[in-house]
């Protein structure tokens, strides 16, 4: 049986292919102006590297923001769901995701069959998500690349103050010129993600095991801002921000599976 699952993020395209229950193949293309086009170049891309004819796919689930423009899908299923099943499919003792992706962070009670009990979603402000950080790094002329692990080597914790992703810059402009380094600041960055992030999350019941998802999940000066600030250990699993489009895999497989189970009597 092969499933294949599709992320269609704001930023990126994410395409996994299952096989009998096991992830044979991953695929991420920048989303672009056409996420269509993309997503099918992606499908293209897959199949090539494992050598699997397109007809040969069972079922297609798509998932993220631009799903409904997803080529090919046979169904689609929301972020939520798929963050969740993703998790559950990575480590079954889950029961909390922080999702946490370019454009905004959601927070997920888990079910131990990987369902979603209940979620809260930060979709009103960039300073909640990587393009935050897009934005910082920009600021501070420092690469994406060295931004996380600068924030390690912060001696200082800087407030700050500003909610809001266009206040913010001016307020790192501000620090730069009272000569802050740089490294205080960016971690002052990663500390406001992370408090956004951790106080929408606690509008839920945070419980471990708490498992961090999405492209933010990269940056390690945002996970040590997280684990300082929710208080408790976070499982960062790997390939994070192929989570939801592997948890869409997972909903085609069951789709597939279940109906051949219920027809053999089993």
């Amino acid at each position: 049986m092969i499933t294949l699952g599709m992320d269609m993020g704001a930023k990126l395209v994410k395409v996994v292919l299952l096989r009998d229950g096991e992830v044979i193949a991953r695929v991420k293309k920048l989303s672009g102006f056409e996420q269509e086009v993309t997503a099918n170049e992606a499908v293209k891309e897959v199949l090539k590297e494992t050598g699997i004819p397109h007809d040969n796919l069972d079922y297609i689930v798509a998932t993220g923001a631009g799903r409904k423009v997803a080529p090919f899908a046979t169904e689609t299923v929301t972020d939520v769901g798929a963050a969740a099943r993703g998790a559950i499919s990575r480590n079954e003792n889950v029961r909390f995701v922080l999702d946490v992706g370019a454009e905004e962070g959601r927070a997920i009670i888990v079910s131990a069959n990987g369902r979603a009990k209940d979620f809260v979603v930060n979709e009103k402000c960039a300073a909640g998500s990587g393009t935050f950080i897009e934005s910082m790094s920009r600021a501070l002329e420092v690469s994406l690349e060295d931004f996380g692990r600068l924030s390690l080597t912060s001696q200082n914790a800087v407030a700050m103050n500003a909610q809001c992703a266009v206040f913010a810059e001016s307020e790192v402009v501000s620090l730069l010129h009272a000569r802050t380094p740089k490294e205080d600041i960016i971690r002052a960055v990663h500390d406001a993600i992370a408090n956004r992030i951790v106080s929408m999350a606690r509008r839920l019941s945070i419980q471990p095991e708490v498992m961090l998802v999405g492209g933010m999940a990269y940056n390690i000066g945002f996970l040590d801002s997280l684990k300082r600030t929710i208080e408790m250990d976070v499982v960062v699993p790997e390939y994070p921000d192929f989570v939801p489009a592997e948890g869409a895999a997972w909903v085609a497989w069951e789709r597939v599976s279940e109906p051949a189970a219920a027809a053999a009597g089993e």
